[in-house]
């Protein structure tokens, strides 16, 4: 008896086995189904490479980084069917970085995007961490798509690129045309204004013509210090896809402060620090060449800074990308930025602000 129980202790019963198998295909295939009816995709973005910068106070510096291209995420995403047109939503999307496993966005859970709200035929209202309109119209006027060396947001304004505490609504579109608004709370005691922000869109799109008009409206009080002028930025943008080519173009209005901040305070280590402009106008001029499976992509930003100090800038992207499959490519590029009269721009990426006047990257992005 004893070795039988021995030997029953190391073999379960087939029949025993059997069930355990089946409880477990049960409950993946449970899992699946509610998953599925609830519509919930989990997706993401792993980008990581190697980065290469010039010209800034302390010399040179290569390093592998992740989120050159696009920041690294993991996001889900669903939706639920109300019945009578009506349906739940909600976005909840965590970047990092690849090359460490350090949270992105400062730490936060959910820095990319967390939102939840309702969708119907008169529209779709969303309240949380959202984009804001003028950043969708940002992202439109540059080839670079506000990644890589080339990212337009080396130069040109692009509002924060989100919001917290907001309340965002999007309009059906009617014969291509769509209009966005958007509120977000400052949520200071004593004071509705401080740290207010708000704005809005119109858009068209039809066929390979997409044009965009973005405003956004900051408040940037602070329990001691009370501006007189909101930051402020207005953005004409679009696309026009010939498939053979595509053109990309964008004009900006910034005036306030904070209107158009630098990303490197003193990148140089200049005598006099760089001044943030406080009235500018951004050009962005932009191309794509598809071939197969490759792309080339290039574009023209230019800074005019409008204030007594005229610290001016251009820069010119350049980059190659090679599809390895519909997930995933290679990609190098590189960027130069000429600052004039003191001004302290940097050649950076998707998530990093750069340390010179140049950069050229290489890497590979995945997506699922």
């Amino acid at each position: 008896m004893s070795s039988q129980f021995s030997r029953s202790t190391k073999q379960p019963d087939t029949r025993t086995y059997a069930r355990q198998l089946a409880l477990g295909a049960a409950l993946l295939l449970s899992t699946h189904a509610a998953l599925a009816q609830s519509g919930v995709t989990i997706y993401g973005i792993v980008d990581t490479g190697f980065v290469h910068e010039s010209g800034g106070r302390n010399g040179s510096v290569n390093k592998i980084t992740g989120g050159i291209g696009s920041g690294s995420r993991l996001g889900f995403k669903g939706t639920e069917d109300l019945g009578g047109g009506m349906a739940a939503l909600f976005v909840l999307e965590s970047g990092f970085q690849s090359d460490t496993g350090a949270m992105g966005q400062g730490g936060l859970l959910f820095g990319r995007q967390s939102y939840v709200g309702l969708s119907g035929s008169q529209g779709t209202l969303t309240v949380g961490r959202q984009y804001t309109p003028h950043y969708t119209g940002f992202v439109l006027a540059d080839p670079f798509a506000a990644g890589f060396a080339g990212n337009a947001a080396n130069l040109a304004a692009n509002s924060g690129s989100r919001m917290d505490n907001t309340v965002k609504y999007v309009s059906p579109s009617f014969g291509g045309v769509s209009a966005e608004a958007v509120y977000g709370f400052g949520e200071n005691a004593g004071s509705n204004a401080m740290g207010r922000a708000w704005g809005g869109a119109l858009a068209y799109a039809n066929g390979g013509l997409s044009l965009r008009l973005a405003h956004h409206n900051r408040n940037m009080d602070t329990p001691t210090v009370q501006r007189s002028e909101n930051a402020k930025n207005t953005l004409l943008s679009g696309s026009y896809d010939l498939k053979v080519v595509k053109f990309n173009f964008g004009y900006g209005i910034n005036k306030g402060y904070g209107s158009s901040a630098l990303n490197n305070a003193n990148a140089y280590g200049l005598a006099v620090a760089p001044t943030p402009t406080t009235d500018s106008r951004d050009m962005i001029l932009g191309v794509t060449l598809p071939l197969g499976q490759h792309k080339l992509i290039a574009s023209y930003i230019r800074k005019d800074d409008r204030t007594r100090f005229n610290q001016d800038a251009s820069q010119l992207g350049l980059g190659y990308l090679y599809a390895l499959s519909r997930r995933t490519e290679l990609y190098t590029t590189v960027a130069r930025i000429w600052n004039r009269n003191g001004a302290g721009y940097t050649v950076g990426s998707a998530i990093e602000t750069g340390s010179g006047d140049m950069a050229w990257n290489a890497g590979i992005r995945h997506t699922f």
